[in-house]
């Protein structure tokens, strides 16, 4: 029964080669796509994402099952700016597990599958064999060492959506948003930079204080002395630091990713900070200086909060660098521009109105 629908699904889907072209993906294989893509389904994390920066959220017919989910928590801006999304047909589970025998009953059909590819689920090729649907690879990246990446899987996915002014446009956003960030503290003398530290960080799940990314974006964009960060290639990616350890850093500045709140009101880094006596004896909870910032990594990065928490990091610790800005109405401004809508004020809400705000930890 499986093979019958997939030769039948082979026989609409394969188009005459004057209306097809190739592409060559993340992963370096050529795939064969239709001339004009207006039908698509996005599998693995952070895959929608980059289809709803490119504007094209309304060429997609199905879903993983995240998508659809309600839940207390979400700081997926894409998702928000996107209700509808919600109410499509679901093709799979979260995180590329994907079942190709729904695939094959999506009506309409998808005419390309676009796939971040981290080892899990089926393979692309497998997927394509499974489906007879093309499958391109894409390689979200991150605003960091993997910068080329993330740029190339904008044009790649540009390219196949007919979108390639959309990317080259939201490319160079990013890329004048982050050159005004370095730009606004490059003069400042290594004295004058305070220590920091970031805890809180999600990543597959929700976690403590001692959860951090050493190589975190908006540290970096601002020069923020973050003891956490070895260098280049060393510990960049989330990374658990032992209590101790922050302890011994004593950090003059702390920032809590709100993703943590997930554990409750008797778990996570605020409670933490809250009731551990090791915590307590830190300098930036003597002096008041703990602040929520926006969560971003859920479902892979959200490289708009990214840039939405840089500049309310830089306004906490250089003021006068960032006078000119209320990183609430830039962080909106950012939405705007990146996913379509302003979504600040509703992931504020379910965040307890902590973003951009001093903890109470004392």
């Amino acid at each position: 029964m499986v093979y019958r629908a997939l030769m039948l699904l082979l026989l609409c889907v394969l188009v005459p080669a004057a209306q097809a072209r190739t592409v060559v993906d993340a992963l370096g294989r050529t795939v064969v796509v239709p001339d004009a893509v207006e039908r698509v389904i996005c599998s693995g994390s952070g895959s929608l994402r980059l289809l709803c920066y490119l504007q094209a959220q309304d060429r997609v017919v199905a879903v993983d099952d995240i998508e659809t989910k309600r839940n207390e928590f979400d700081a997926r801006p894409y998702a928000l700016a996107n209700p509808q999304l919600k109410q499509l047909p679901v093709f799979g589970q979260f995180r590329g597990q994907d079942n190709p025998e729904v695939i094959l009953t999506l009506d309409p059909q998808p005419q390309v599958i676009f796939k971040v590819f981290m080892g899990m689920g089926n393979r692309p090729d497998e997927l394509q064999a499974k489906t007879g649907i093309p499958v391109v690879a894409v390689d979200s990246g991150d605003l960091g060492l993997h910068r080329s990446q993330f740029a190339a899987s904008v044009r790649l996915m540009g390219e196949v959506l007919g979108k390639s002014e959309r990317a080259e446009e939201l490319l160079s956003y990013f890329d004048k948003t982050i050159s005004d960030l370095r730009t606004r503290t490059a003069d400042i003398p290594p004295e004058r930079r305070p220590s920091v530290y970031l805890g809180g960080v999600a990543f597959k799940g929700p976690h403590g204080l001692q959860s951090t990314e050493p190589a975190y974006p908006p540290f970096l964009f601002i020069g923020a002395r973050n003891p956490a960060f070895q260098g280049t290639g060393k510990n960049v990616s989330s990374s658990m630091i032992a209590k101790e350890q922050i302890v011994s850093w004593n950090p003059d500045y702390l920032f809590v990713d709100l993703s943590t709140l997930q554990m409750g009101q008797h778990a996570g880094g605020l409670y933490e900070l809250r009731t551990d006596p090791a915590y307590t004896s830190l300098q930036a909870v003597a002096d008041d200086r703990v602040f929520g910032v926006l969560p971003y990594n859920w479902y892979a990065q959200n490289f708009e909060s990214i840039l939405a928490n840089a500049y309310f990091i830089g306004k906490t610790l250089y003021p006068d660098r960032f006078e000119d800005t209320d990183p609430a109405v830039k962080a909106d401004e950012i939405y705007t521009f990146v996913v379509g809508k302003p979504v600040f004020s509703a992931m504020n809400t379910m965040f307890s109105d902590l973003i951009f705000t001093r903890l109470q930890v004392r």
